[in-house]
């Protein structure tokens, strides 16, 4: 069962922050030998990136539009996505490789893509809900009664830390 943490949190961190989409379309679903080994080459891409506290990968989330897939993944460093990124022998590469070689075997039957955010200041409420985003992947911490509004969290900047404003939320978070 998975552990709802009670109350209001935000998220608290210090440093360049990096929220990275990648994803891929599923253009023929009838041909999974076309798109599934670009979906099974993504797993071991995160578990290499895990496994290694200096990758600069912080945490990620799955999520589905439809059938295509969506990883929302948060880094610490451009230059470590980038560097992850180009690495020669780092599954990355090969897994680029090997999507370019099919793609012009079979063009169309799936795609992918990816953007890259470097955020100045983020806001982030969890009300009732288990570990997730931002504050799963930096630090959670709870939303100080001087820090209740969405506007106000934003405006203090919450990669650097809680809100200390007072002013209460009268919008939806």
């Amino acid at each position: 069962m998975v552990k709802i943490d009670p109350g209001r949190a935000t998220h608290s961190y210090d440093g360049e922050l990096i929220v990275f989409l990648i994803g891929m379309t599923i253009n023929k679903p009838w041909r999974p030998d076309l798109w599934g080994p670009v979906f099974r080459a993504m797993p071991g891409m995160l578990r290499e990136l895990a496994s290694d506290p200096d990758s600069g990968m912080l945490g990620y989330r799955l999520t589905l539009e439809g059938i295509n897939p969506t990883l929302i993944q948060y880094w610490s460093s451009l230059d470590k996505l980038y560097a992850y990124a180009t690495k020669p022998d780092a599954r990355h590469r090969p897994a680029w490789t090997e999507f370019n070689a099919r793609a012009r075997k079979a063009p169309g039957a799936v795609g992918v893509w990816h953007e890259t955010f470097l955020v100045d200041r983020a806001e982030s409420v969890y009300n009732q809900t288990p570990a997730l985003g931002l504050a799963k992947a930096t630090t959670r911490v709870p939303v100080q009664s001087k820090g209740q509004a969405a506007r106000q969290r934003f405006a203090a900047g919450a990669t650097r830390g809680p809100s200390d404003h007072s002013e209460p939320d009268h919008a939806s978070a």
